[in-house]
């Protein structure tokens, strides 16, 4: 089974940019690619460790919304974890 892929009000926004050709090139891609990767590298760099204690009915929900999402249930709370400190927690329901 395909996990439903849940868009964000940003990424429709870029979706339809492409697809009716609102996009235009930029100059120097090749730099601007190189940019992103290692900002994107930088950003997503796991270098530290948090051990955290959950109660069991909490770790099996998170577990069940991780394997709607297709994901492993730890990289699954890392993923909320960093939308929620970046501002980007958007609820879903």
């Amino acid at each position: 089974m395909k996990p439903k892929i849940k868009y964000d009000e940003e990424e429709l926004g870029i979706l339809e940019a492409w697809e009716t050709g609102a996009l235009k090139p930029v100059k120097n891609s090749e730099q601007e690619i190189k940019k992103h990767k290692t900002v994107a590298l930088e950003t997503f760099k796991k270098d530290q460790r948090l051990n955290i204690r959950i109660s069991s009915r909490d770790l099996k929900n998170l577990q069940a919304r991780a394997l709607e999402e297709g994901i492993p249930y730890q990289t699954f709370a890392a993923s909320v974890l960093h939308k929620f400190v970046s501002g980007h927690l958007v609820s879903q329901r």
